[in-house]
């Protein structure tokens, strides 16, 4: 291969303008040492309730713990993060740090169960109860015994009383009971609970009775155990049955959920116990309770609003601080780096200056050269894989079609049935096609064209998670990048869908005031890194490339996927 006639003096050069660089180590200790005291300061202040300086001091943690790779304790801080958005109301915050921790974690095991416990909490919440569910189910998946699927299986009862499926959650709260376990507090406690539960899903199904008995007796486990929280959830699951049959009991129960929520300070539930308080009550002591009503809920709003502040800022205010600790050591580096080479520096640089002015012509026309061949090479590469599509897709399946007609008695209602069917496969299959390769919506609606492109590959198998999508003004994107941002996360996303078997997938979008930043993640089987090129992603490469854009690629076998691409607005 032929090499520009300066390409050797130059490496000679800068072999010796490095020749004395020093490598920089670091001392870990003191911010190891760092890392623990705000884990622990985090850990002291959240069962202290204390939670604003609890989350400030878990998120300090963490950006430690990412100093040391210390990959376990990242999502531990960031799992206790998460829960302490979600005490607050932050239940699209608690899903974005939750979505945080994915990347850290290397196998399926007890973090796996409590991120996906608390997906499940926040999707129950926001009333996504399908998808509440499936991370139910999940977290499932990785308890090791029969006993810590419990609590997520518990968890899938209570979102199918809310789906009004009484005969699921009754079956799921009787196979629960039914197991024998070792007796403990704990286990009381989840006793407890399950049977309330399951008083509760036979009087909503209309067996009042059975109902009526499972709750008081649950109440009377609670109260006998000092379950002070839970015995909230009883009476008012009891106020709710008297409701309508007996309001002086009904309110009672009411009262006594509302005082013991308003001793531990539990705002849901005072309000849920105003509500019945209101409604078996008339006249000025229904209009003393309905203000009271007005007022917490009023106030409960602003504060939830206010945490949801304070979270969101004490990320950013700690990026930032990183960001420029960061761009300090940096600075003492490369001072000191510059002092080391300040007298080879001096004899390179008239050199370097000469051969800056031999070479700038060859440069030039080589990176025209390159840019082209980089052009030609992105639209063979795209027409190689309609062709390959078309051949691997559709030629088997119009051979098989034409083979069927050949072979079979077409006038037979099965017969015209499974040909229909068949005929319908192919035409879906050019549909796929079409749609990953027909023009691209540049315009107003590039934003929802781009999630629905997305979002066709969430399925029953996959859950495709889309954040920060609506905090970039595409408006001033280039619509070349535009269209290269689609094309690439749809090769992406057809990567997945052939090759990874991945059950979560998190694309997240970030910009600043220069650049854009797109980070994608899933948990699929991953790949060795000298594979990579081979399995079709250099042609998403050099889409980007060609708009002076970055990308890299992150994967193992068996440790899921990343690509963080990044590109000028």
């Amino acid at each position: 291969m032929l090499r520009s006639p300066f390409f050797c003096f130059i490496v000679f050069l800068f072999l010796l303008s490095c020749k004395e660089k020093k490598t920089i180590t670091v001392n870990t200790k003191p911010i190891k040492k760092e890392a623990i005291s705000f884990r622990e300061k985090g850990i002291e202040n959240f069962e202290k309730k204390n939670f604003n300086v609890s989350f400030y001091n878990f998120n300090k943690a963490k950006i430690a713990y990412e100093t040391l790779k210390d990959s376990a304790n990242i999502v531990f801080c960031l799992t206790k993060m998460a829960s302490i958005q979600q005490i607050n109301g932050d239940y699209y915050g608690s899903k974005e740090t939750l979505t945080e921790a994915l990347p850290y974690i290397k196998k399926r095991d007890i973090y796996t169960v409590s991120i996906n416990n608390y997906f499940g909490i926040a999707d129950k919440e926001l009333l996504l109860y399908n998808d509440a569910v499936y991370y139910y189910k999940e977290a499932m998946k990785d308890c090791t015994d029969s006993v810590t699927k419990q609590a997520p299986l518990s968890n899938i009862a209570v979102v199918y009383i809310q789906q009004k499926k009484y005969d699921k959650a009754i079956t799921i709260l009787e196979s629960i009971l039914n197991k024998k376990t070792a007796d403990s507090k704990s286990k009381i406690f989840s006793e407890a609970r399950v049977t309330d539960n399951l008083g509760y899903a036979y009087f909503k199904k209309g067996i009042n009775e059975k109902g009526l008995l499972l709750m008081n007796e649950s109440l009377e486990m609670r109260n006998q155990e000092d379950d002070i929280y839970g015995s909230i959830e009883s009476n008012l699951h009891l106020a709710e049955y008297y409701a309508k049959i007996e309001s002086k009991k009904s309110n009672q129960y009411a009262l006594d959920a509302y005082k013991t929520a308003t001793k531990l300070n539990s705002i849901d539930e005072r309000l849920e116990g105003l509500q019945f308080l209101i409604l078996n009550h008339s006249g000025s002591e229904s209009t003393h309770y309905a203000q009271k009503y007005i007022t917490l809920n009023d106030s409960i709003i602003n504060i939830r609003n206010n945490f949801k502040n304070k979270f969101a800022k004490i990320k950013y205010d700690s990026k930032k601080e990183k960001d420029e600790n960061q761009k300090l050591r940096l600075e003492k580096a490369e001072d000191l780096v510059t002092l080391q080479k300040s007298k080879i520096q001096r004899i390179v640089l008239f050199s370097g200056f000469i051969i800056l002015l031999l070479t700038i012509i060859y440069l030039k026309k080589d990176h025209q050269n390159k840019t082209r061949i980089v052009k030609i090479k992105t639209a063979y590469d795209t027409e190689t894989r309609i062709a390959k599509d078309i051949h691997d897709e559709l030629a088997n399946d119009v051979f098989n079609a034409i083979t069927f007609t050949q072979t079979q008695p077409i006038a037979t209602t099965q017969s015209k049935e499974t040909l229909l069917k068949k005929l319908d496969h192919i035409y879906t299959r050019v549909r796929g096609i079409s749609r990953e390769n027909n023009d691209i919506d540049t315009g107003a609606n590039y934003a929802d064209n781009l999630k629905e492109m997305l979002s066709t590959y969430n399925t029953d198998q996959t859950n495709v998670i889309i954040n920060s999508i609506e905090t970039v003004n595409w408006d001033l994107i280039d619509d070349i990048k535009k269209v290269t941002i689609h094309r690439v996360l749809q090769e992406l996303m057809v990567n997945m869908k052939k090759h990874s078997d991945a059950s979560l997938v998190v694309v997240k979008f970030d910009i600043n005031s220069n650049n854009l930043f797109i980070d994608y993640t899933d948990n699929g089987k991953g790949n060795e890194k000298k594979h990579i090129i081979k399995n079709g992603l250099q042609n998403m490469e050099n889409r980007i490339l060609a708009i002076k854009g970055t990308i890299n690629f992150d994967t193992e076998p068996s440790r899921g996927f990343k690509v963080k691409i990044s590109m000028p607005k």
